[in-house]
């Protein structure tokens, strides 16, 4: 490389020690599909001989919002990428398509080869645990742009589905119950009202201690559970007629999406879990609970719609599931409506 490159701060020998870190990461992904080598202009990857009528490709992009700040500022980039892969994989499920491969971008004020592969890795994990194969990516120097320090990350992913197993809003009925899988915490989702409630409104630390015996920084940065593995065998099997992925927006945005206008969620407000994070927030901030429920996820990280009749094999396949209301004919202005108690 040019000696006037590395003087304005790109230095492309540490990208060549990234790429040689990571590389052992990324072939922990690998699939039978992939016909790509790591390093190459471009990902390649075999759709093969299916057994589809139709297969549709469904794909989905995101980002990890300001949860990022909090591991540039700790020191932990390993489960950042988790992150990552988690807020597109849930996305694509949601769908009824099975990951097929994760593509990322890096960017980086500095690039130093030790943080790069721990970002990596943390992306490589969360492919495995959707396997979906971790096809390319790119890394990115820009001393300009950012600091020494900081760095962001976004991602990429495809999947398929046979078009008549697509999951759509059209087929959610009246009766149909909801099931929920809980979230891992906070997943990737309000950390800008976060990191304001406890650190700029009040001067909590990140090596405080919460009762459930994590730090506090422990707890912020706990990655975003990866659903597809628990969750694509029921769609596959066709059990599933809808599925919300609670993200941004919380109850209130994400439920409607995955049924018409006409119907509504009945939320029995008592089966929800507690969690100590979500105590405090709502404590410090002096939010109600409908503000909670409009912001985070709750505790619930994916939603389904399920009919009576497979209501039980579902409860039973996915260990920690539980039912937390139904779908009904819409009486109300909301299409989300909590209920204290459920109705015997």
């Amino acid at each position: 490389m040019s000696e006037e490159y590395r003087k304005a701060g790109v230095d492309i020998e540490k990208g060549y020690e990234s790429v040689e870190r990571i590389k052992k990461h990324i072939q922990k992904t690998n699939r039978p599909e992939v016909l790509s080598q790591i390093g190459g202009f471009a990902g390649a990857f075999a759709l093969g001989s299916r057994e589809m009528k139709e297969p549709i490709l469904v794909s989905g992009t995101d980002g990890v919002g300001t949860k990022i700040l909090l591991a540039q500022q700790s020191g932990k980039a390993d489960t950042i990428g988790i992150d990552c892969v988690a807020m597109c994989v849930n996305d694509i499920l949601a769908q009824g398509a099975e990951p097929l491969f994760f593509l990322d971008y890096l960017a980086v004020g500095k690039n130093k080869p030790e943080v790069i592969e721990q970002l990596v890795a943390g992306i490589a994990d969360g492919c495995s645990q959707a396997g979906a194969a971790l096809i390319g990516g790119e890394t990115a120097e820009m001393p300009d742009l950012y600091s020494e320090e900081e760095y962001d990350l976004a991602g990429f992913a495809v999947g398929i589905v046979d078009k008549d197993k697509m999951i759509s809003a059209d087929q959610v009925k009246a009766g149909d119950q909801l099931i929920a899988l809980p979230s891992s915490g906070l997943h990737s989702n309000g950390y800008s009202l976060v990191r304001k409630l406890l650190f700029k409104d009040n001067d909590y630390s990140f090596d405080d201690q919460l009762n459930n015996g994590r730090s506090l920084i422990e707890e912020l940065l706990v990655p975003t559970r990866i659903y597809v593995k628990d969750v694509l065998p029921f769609v596959q099997q066709e059990m599933i007629r809808g599925m919300a992925h609670i993200t941004g927006g919380g109850f209130y945005e994400n439920l409607p999406r995955m049924f018409e206008n006409h119907l509504q969620a009945t939320i029995h407000q008592e089966s929800l879990p507690q969690f100590e994070i979500f105590n405090l927030l709502q404590e410090l901030g002096q939010m109600t609970e409908q503000a909670m429920y409009k912001t985070f996820n709750m505790g619930v990280g994916m939603v389904l719609a399920v009919a009576p009749e497979h209501v039980e094999a579902v409860l039973e396949g996915i260990e920690d599931s539980f039912v937390i209301g139904e779908v009904e004919d819409k009486n109300k202005e909301h299409q989300v409506v909590f209920v204290e108690k459920a109705e015997e």
